[in-house]
This record gives structure tokens, C-alpha cells and sequence, in this order.
């Protein structure tokens, strides 16, 4: 199906704003999939993960999870959602490979491992046991399209930690664009990812093609602003009122909020049907969307925890005393 810009921001609600800053997945989501001539085959492989991506698309609301996945797209496989077990699930894989299958979208959740198959087992085929990496790989190089859900498959998330005392990760845990480097992976990060964003940019490669991405491959309608600019305690920013002990109101900055460099529209969006956001419930941005998750120690307030006490006394004091108190067994992010 091919629509021009015009007829796509008809059906996606009828303003550059509701694309821009949708509250869900806009008011006219459910109208533009229904205007698609076919159902979107999606093969969804479950690697290094906890499935937190996947709990978190199964809370779709507008339109929710059930209708997407039955009327709108095929959902050819899925471990968690799959109907079938066993042989019967695994023969949807097998036959994608054996036929060389290039109408589908691949997408990965969780990190890859690539030290050792075992790691991360999903079947066997020939009477060998074969690893997430060899079905990724295999299906991968046909897939239409590939999508990487989450801060694992995006960018190794935690699975991906290095060993500080060696720098090494256990299982050689890495992300999908690292399997592909050669190809165009969309990324969609958070621990987990909104489900608008996983929903939202299947619906872009449906009815338009890629999207628009950023430097890390991000679809700019949902990463291209940061934390920081949409806050809802930006004005407590503006003004200097920074909170020191969790509960305060103010900016939280100073309780190392890492909202200045995270990409992502979660203060206009909001969780759990626009109820609330991080920085609302007063946690603080923990900086899921961006590469580094989960080594805060990198990035903002954080990256002072490994302070000596003579750069300590080079810094703000409020944000000396606010690391001190990290470093001596304080709450990090809550």
C-alpha cells in the first residue's frame, strides 16, 4: 500500500502536531491500519531477555494488542504468544529458512549472544540444537524489514554489562545491528519500550517505509527530543528549584535524573494509558533509551560516583554534598 504525506497524516489525525506529540499512538492509529490492503507478516525472536518488551506491547491500548496481532498483522512467531508448541512453533522458523522467505519483518527482543549458542537456545532443527544468533542471522538476511525492540536488542543493554574488573561480557552479548552491520536496523530502546513505539513505527514501515531515524538509527517521531526539554518539572529547572532528598518537588537533577541527554517523548506520552511519567512519580529519567544503559557511571550526576575527594571539591556543592551521599550508600535513581 502506498499513501503520499498528505493522505498519511489524514488518516495518522490530521495535523504535523498530532504526529509530532501524540498523547497514544494518535486518535486515528486504529483507521490507518484498517486502510492497509494486507496483514504484515512478523516473525518475533525472543533472545537475551526478560520479555518486559513484550509484557509491555501486550498493555497496547488504542488499538489493543489482541485486534493488532489478529486482524492487522500476522504474527507468525512469537515464543511467549506463540499457540503452538514445540516442533509445531519451530517449523514456522524452519520453513522460513528452508523457502528463503522475504515477506515478513523481523523483530528481536533482548541481546544476541555470540560466544556460544547455548546460551540462548530456541529449538532444533536437523537434530542439532540451534542458538537465537543462527535464527537471526538465517532469518535476518531476508526479513523486509529489521526491528530491534528494547535497550538489549538496541544496544546490549543489560545482559551486554561488562565485567569492570576484566571488561568483558560473559556470553558476547551484543545488539541486532551488530549481527547486520551492513543493514538498516530500526531501533526502538527503553527498558522496557512504550508499546506506542513499538506499535507506532510497525505502522510507519507499513504504510511508508522507513522512517525517519537519528544517529542511532532511532525513529525521530518518538526519540527526537530529550527528557529534559518536555519535563514537567522543566519550570522548577528554569527557576533553580532543584530537590536534594527523594519525595521534594523541584528538578531532580541533583538526585541524578539523567533527563538532559535521554532521547524520548515519555513526559508528553506517558505510561500506563497517559497517567504518569518517570520524572512525575518523582523517580528520575534512568537514561534507558540511550547506548550506555545500564552504565550510569558514564552520564550525567553519575559519572562523579568514581570522583576522588580533591574533584570532588571542584564541583557545585550541591552536587557535592548529592554525590557524597550516593557514594556512601545512598538510593541511586530511587
Amino acid at each position: 500500500m502506498s499513501l503520499n504525506r498528505r493522505e498519511f497524516l489524514k488518516v495518522m489525525g490530521a495535523t504535523t502536531a498530532a504526529v509530532a506529540f501524540p498523547s497514544v499512538l494518535i486518535q486515528g492509529c486504529k483507521r490507518a491500519l484498517q486502510k492497509a490492503s494486507e496483514r504484515t507478516n512478523v516473525i518475533w525472536i525472543q533472545a537475551q531477555s526478560c520479555s518486559g518488551c513484550s509484557v509491555s506491547l501486550l498493555n497496547k491500548l488504542e488499538p489493543d494488542i489482541a485486534t493488532v496481532i489478529t486482524e492487522y498483522i500476522s504474527l507468525n512467531y512469537h515464543q511467549t504468544l506463540c499457540g503452538g508448541t514445540g516442533h509445531a512453533a519451530i517449523q514456522v522458523l524452519e520453513n522460513a529458512v528452508k523457502t528463503n522467505r522475504k515477506d515478513f519483518v523481523l523483530i528481536v527482543e533482548g541481546s544476541i549472544p555470540t560466544k556460544s549458542d547455548e546460551y540462548c537456545t530456541i529449538g532444533e532443527m536437523d537434530g542439532r540444537f540451534i542458538g537465537a544468533r543462527e535464527w537471526i542471522e538465517k532469518l535476518g538476511k531476508n526479513a523486509m524489514a529489521l526491528v530491534a525492540v528494547g535497550s538489549c536488542a538496541t544496544f546490549g543493554g543489560i545482559p551486554g554489562a561488562k565485567i569492570r574488573a576484566t571488561g568483558d561480557n560473559p556470553t558476547g552479548a551484543t545488539s541486532l545491528q551488530k549481527i547486520f552491520p551492513d543493514k538498516k536496523v530500526i531501533n526502538i530502546p527503553g527498558c522496557p519500550p512504550h508499546p506506542d513505539w513499538m506499535v507506532g513505527t510497525l505502522l510507519h514501515v507499513l504504510l511508508k517505509g522507513m522512517p525517519e531515524l537519528d544517529e542511532y538509527n532511532r525513529p525521530l517521531m518518538y526519540f527526537g527530543t530529550t527528557v529534559h526539554e518536555k519535563c514537567e518539572r522543566l519550570p522548577d529547572y528554569k527557576r533553580g528549584r532543584f530537590a536534594k532528598h527523594w519525595g521534594e518537588e523541584g528538578c531532580l537533577y541533583l538526585l541524578g535524573c539523567l533527563g538532559m541527554d535521554t532521547g524520548c517523548d515519555i513526559p508528553t506520552r506517558k505510561w500506563v494509558g497517559g497517567m504518569n511519567t518517570c520524572t512525575g512519580c518523582g523517580s528520575g529519567c534512568i537514561g534507558c533509551t540511550e547506548p550506555p544503559f545500564p552504565d550510569y557511571g558514564n552520564r550525567g550526576i553519575y559519572k562523579h560516583l568514581m570522583a576522588s575527594n580533591d574533584e570532588l571539591l571542584k564541583l557545585h556543592p550541591d552536587i557535592a554534598s548529592t554525590v557524597v551521599k550516593l557514594k556512601n550508600g545512598g538510593v541511586i535513581n530511587g
